[in-house]
């Protein structure tokens, strides 16, 4: 009897034992992995924009906070509405010094054009977060929410209200034919280069409405110049904090909430080149896993009222997998598909 406890006992141990071994593998990698040279951080769009606001960020916040040895240095590149940025680090496969940051434009610049590239000639890192978008007009119009905007759309006839946005066959104009789609409007849709001047364009009365994203229309809400009528995801926006005298993020209702049902958020992701090894991946994951426990990042999120969904792995993947199949439907029934020109 003795000898079964002692043998149990040992067993026991030896279970114990190796539990604790394979929580220290996960812990510590077997090869840690580090970059050996800088890291160029490429920006497949302009300077000053959405995705080079957000990479300089990251940039900041690697260097504030000591989270790489070599320098990690942004470059733009944002020939054919991103291709040239995506291109490059397609052609850079298995360089674990060579990153890029990614929108929406994923999808959609090889959809438009034609362009030798898909998302799966890259390896995803991690998703950063969710860009929201939202129905706005101006204050000085009489619609007090989303509904009574759509009626009086409908009310003027086809084309008779402007939508603005920013680019052509971009996120902005296929969430404006989502709309028409879903709610059996039509809009004349007048593309601009970016979002702060799509808003000055909306505040001077020149078009009826836009669906900018929240920062690049805040400062305009703030003063009291444009309203908010919904936000095209399945939430609302978490932040509470007033923004408006009387309006918060989180009052903003949904879409669907509002009586449009019409969906559409936009991707802020990181990749690598293909064929990089798991522990160059595993380096990148844990940096921009440390940057997004940062407060310098939850108060970018907050400010920029983003959907701080963080995503790695084969949740990430399959997030791709279905918005490269929802973008796919959306450009086909707007007729942006380069086949369909």
């Amino acid at each position: 009897m003795m000898k079964n406890f002692f043998s149990r006992t040992r067993a026991c141990r030896a279970k114990v034992f190796t539990a604790a071994m394979l929580a220290l593998a996960v812990a510590t990698p077997a090869s840690a992995w580090e970059p050996t040279k800088p890291v160029e951080f490429v920006i497949p769009a302009g300077t000053g924009g959405g995705a080079d606001q957000m990479g300089r960020l990251l940039q900041g916040i690697v260097i504030k906070y000591k989270l790489m040895k070599e320098p990690l240095i942004v470059v733009n590149k944002s020939g054919g509405a991103g291709a040239e940025g995506f291109l490059a680090v397609k052609e850079a496969k298995g360089d674990p010094h060579k990153i890029i940051i990614s929108l929406s434009n994923l999808f959609t610049t090889p959809m438009a054009t034609g362009v030798p590239f898909n998302w799966k000639d890259m390896t995803p890192v991690a998703m950063m977060a969710l860009d929201q978008f939202v129905l706005w007009t101006n204050a000085e119009q009489p619609y007090k929410n989303a509904s009574e905007f759509i009626a009086a759309a409908k009310a003027a006839g086809p084309s008779k209200f402007k939508m603005a946005g920013t680019g052509s066959k971009q996120e902005d104009q296929i969430i404006t034919v989502a709309l028409e789609k879903a709610t059996g409007t039509k809009f004349i849709y007048v593309p601009f280069k970016g979002g702060g001047e799509v808003a000055v364009q909306l505040v001077g009365g020149h078009v009826q409405s836009t669906v900018n994203n929240p920062i690049e229309a805040v400062a305009q809400w703030r003063a009291g110049k444009l309203r908010a009528l919904c936000v095209f995801d399945d939430q609302r926006m978490p932040f509470k904090a007033k923004v408006t005298e009387t309006q918060s993020w989180n009052d903003v209702p949904t879409c669907k909430e509002a009586g449009v049902p019409t969906k559409y958020t936009m991707l802020r992701g990181i990749f690598m080149p293909a064929g990089v090894t798991p522990d160059q991946l595993a380096f990148y994951v844990d940096l921009l896993t440390k940057i997004a426990a940062t407060p310098d990042w939850k108060e970018y999120m907050e400010k920029g009222a983003f959907n701080p969904t963080f995503m790695t792995g084969d949740a990430f993947t399959k997030w791709l997998t279905e918005a490269e199949a929802t973008h796919r439907t959306l450009m086909t029934e707007a007729g942006f598909l380069a086949s369909s020109k």
